[in-house]
């Protein structure tokens, strides 16, 4: 097999990198525009009894480097940096993706600091608290943690990172004394309830979603915010719902798996190819670099994988 006519039909026809866009979910469009409820779902997370919504400020990353970076919700209140996720399907990955939020959390920090990241003074940063709220339709518990090193490799070496993400199920009738403290939860929780309860008795998208609302509305269930944003709400809920959209995400995931498959194998036949040539090592770490626009690392752990 000619090994060059593999790479480059691999790197022809592999995107150098995946964007996906994310609409604004409804549980970051609600609470984004009530500062007085995001208070209120702080305090109770945290036990606490703040009144004065200005204490808060939003740090929500909008636009980083990958589009794939803008998180939910993300604030600061009284030294205490909060990043909120909402996620309709079990995400085990969520740890490392608040890593990455909480680096830029952290690079916006220092870059408005007064002092060197290199002073001999410590810059102080606000403390993290990692929540995830799931309403997906698969059973979970209650509450349940997530670890970042439950994706460590080598787990008989001690760590010198750990981050914790609180996961919530916030399906309606779930934690229900959160609800209790935090009114616009629990109407979020009751309208996505009612939603897919329409849902399933209405094959029209559109039909079953404005009857939703309108029941909703009509039950004092988001009632203001329902009349004040119904056009974007049921744009929001059209484009999360639409299963045609959804089945092309699919597909289009697929796709994308079906690329780093290949990839993977054109790696593995040019590494082979190139141990029968009697390449050494270090020339076979650039070869693949060059190749297939690996960084040194990478091209080690194939090289370490598939070199014999």
């Amino acid at each position: 097999m000619n090994y060059q006519k593999v790479t480059h039909f691999i790197n022809r026809h592999l995107p150098t990198r995946f964007r996906r866009q994310f609409k604004d979910r409804l549980f970051r469009f609600l609470f984004e525009k009530d500062k007085e409820a995001l208070l209120s779902l702080y305090n109770a997370l945290n036990g606490t009894d703040y009144k004065d919504a200005s204490l808060l400020k939003i740090v929500t990353i909008e636009n980083a480097v990958y589009l794939e970076m803008k998180n939910d919700l993300a604030f600061v209140v009284t030294g205490v940096l909060n990043m909120y996720e909402h996620q309709s399907t079990y995400n085990p990955n969520m740890p490392v993706r608040f890593l990455m939020y909480l680096a830029q959390e952290y690079h916006k920090t220092i870059d408005q600091a007064e002092d060197s990241l290199y002073s001999s003074r410590q810059i102080p940063l606000p403390t993290p608290q990692c929540v995830v709220f799931y309403n997906g339709t698969k059973e979970m518990p209650e509450e349940h943690t997530l670890y970042l090193s439950d994706a460590f490799q080598n787990k008989s070496v001690p760590s010198s990172v750990e981050l914790r993400v609180k996961m919530l199920n916030i399906n309606y009738g779930h934690n229900v004394q959160l609800m209790k403290q935090c009114k616009l939860l629990s109407e979020y929780s009751q309208f996505i309830e009612i939603t897919r309860n329409y849902m399933s008795q209405c094959n029209n998208l559109k039909i079953a979603l404005n009857t939703a609302i309108d029941y909703c509305i009509e039950h004092d269930i988001l009632n203001q915010q329902l009349r004040l944003y119904r056009a974007e709400v049921l744009d929001i809920m059209l484009e999360l719902f639409d299963k045609k959209k959804y089945e092309r995400s699919l597909k289009r995931e697929a796709r994308e798996e079906g690329y780093l498959e290949g990839l993977e194998k054109g790696i593995k036949v040019f590494i082979l190819h190139c141990s029968k040539q009697n390449i050494e090592e270090d020339q076979l770490l650039a070869q693949l670099e060059d190749n297939f626009q690996l960084t040194r690392v990478q091209a080690q752990e194939y090289v370490d994988k598939y070199f014999k």
